[in-house]
């Protein structure tokens, strides 16, 4: 394996577990699929279509999404959104998360040890 497929196989490992934070915080306001990949891809957290899809069914499923279909266009699209649950979660993870920046940086500078 060369050092760059290397990287990114570590580099999708770390970010696999940041999607669904991602994906609550995003849709805080509704969005649809494509957008969110859009939105995603934007922020730096791009997601493959075929990883976000069944993400997003997950989700509703554990009641941390709500969706509804909007049919005023020419093709229906299903809109999703945060709720109350999944935004509730995704304060839980965010500070998980910063919990674990901490204990990172704590070990990347040792005690004592200058910066």
């Amino acid at each position: 394996m060369g050092d760059i497929e290397f990287l990114a196989t570590h580099r999708q490992e770390l970010r696999r577990g940041t999607v669904v934070l991602a994906c609550l915080l995003a849709l805080k306001k509704p969005g649809y699929g494509y957008g969110l990949l859009d939105a995603l891809a934007a922020a730096g957290v791009p997601v493959e279509a075929n990883t976000l899809y069944p993400l997003l069914r997950r989700l509703e499923a554990q009641g941390l999404l709500v969706s509804e279909w909007d049919t005023t266009e020419a093709r229906p699209r299903k809109f999703y959104r945060t709720s109350a649950e999944g935004i509730a979660m995704a304060r839980e993870l965010q500070t998980e998360w910063e919990t674990l920046g901490g204990a990172l940086r704590r070990l990347e500078t040792p005690e004592g040890d200058p910066e």
